[in-house]
Parts: structure tokens; C-alpha cells; sequence
């Protein structure tokens, strides 16, 4: 796979800048409320936290060099600030590309197809780069991202990781 690093993706409403450690500051406001951690679990970072995962993300590969790590701050146009993230670990199972994304949208912001919009432009993407299979590992009680999932054609399949629903979708 030639692509190791992201570029900025723009829709109707939003911006999915690349990811830098820079996005620390601006990003703590976004992933600060509790409730945003109910289904995925985790705990509301610090900014040194932040920073070091940021640092670590946008490496972009694993150290074997077997999976891309992409992601993106999804910034709302209109008010220029970010209200959440879109990711994607991207690897060859030998026969395609294959995408396990993910996206968080601060809780001020859900509920306004936020989340869709943006995995929407980032499975665009993701496909335009040659990526054939996208996976995704959503809580089973978690029925906004379950929607979200759906929107991006994925559906629920019987395996299970870590308590979480496997969704997946395969081009033709």
C-alpha cells in the first residue's frame, strides 16, 4: 500500500483535518463529558495524556509495519472548532484492504448526522484508496452508532470482541 498518511476531507458541513498533536488543546473540551465513554469505556484525558496518544497516532503505522493508523479531527465548519474524530486502521488480509473505522462526536454535537457525514467522507476515502472491506466493533446497547454503521452499509454479524458486535461491509 503506497498511502501511509491522510489528507483533509471536506463535506457540506465539516472538516476531517489530519490529525496532529497540535489538536491536543482544542480536542480536550470535545472528549470531556462522561457520558461519551459510557459504551466504549475509557476516561475523560488529560492534555499530557493527549498529547502522548496524538504522538503516537500519527506515526500512522504499527511498529511491524502490518497495519496504517488514520484519523482525523472533524472540525464543524461553521464555528471552526472540532466537535469529534473519525479513524480508520487500515491492513492487507492478503486478499484486500481492509478498514476498521470508528468515530466519536462529542455529545454537544450528536444527534445532528455528524457522525455519519463524517464516516461517510472518510469511507469515501478509504475506498478511493483501495481499501475493500470496512469493519467496525460497536457496544450492542450503542443504537446511535449502530445507525451510524448503517449508514455506511455495514451490518451486524455474529462475532463478538471484547463484548462489542462486529458490523462489516464489502464492496462488490
Amino acid at each position: 500500500m503506497e498511502w501511509r498518511t491522510t489528507e483533509p476531507i471536506i463535506t457540506a458541513r465539516l472538516l476531517l483535518e489530519p490529525l496532529s498533536v497540535e489538536h491536543a488543546p482544542s480536542m480536550i473540551e470535545v472528549l470531556a463529558q462522561p457520558s461519551l465513554y459510557y459504551y466504549t469505556g475509557g476516561e475523560i484525558p488529560s492534555l499530557k495524556l493527549l498529547e502522548k496518544r496524538y504522538a503516537a497516532q500519527t506515526v500512522g503505522l504499527s511498529e511491524d509495519g502490518s497495519q496504517w493508523w488514520l484519523n482525523w479531527v472533524v472540525i464543524e465548519r461553521d464555528i471552526g472548532k472540532p466537535v469529534g474524530f473519525v479513524q480508520a486502521t487500515v491492513e492487507d488480509d492478503g486478499s484486500n484492504l481492509v478498514a476498521d473505522i470508528a468515530w466519536v462526536i462529542s455529545p454537544n454535537w450528536q444527534g445532528q448526522g455528524i457522525a455519519s457525514e463524517a464516516a461517510q467522507a472518510m469511507v469515501a476515502w478509504l475506498r478511493s484508496n483501495g481499501v475493500r472491506r470496512l469493519t467496525a466493533h460497536i457496544h450492542p446497547d450503542h443504537q446511535a452508532s449502530m445507525k451510524v454503521a448503517q449508514n455506511q452499509a455495514l451490518h451486524a454479524t455474529s462475532s463478538k470482541k471484547d463484548g462489542e458486535t462486529r458490523w462489516e461491509s464489502q464492496q462488490p
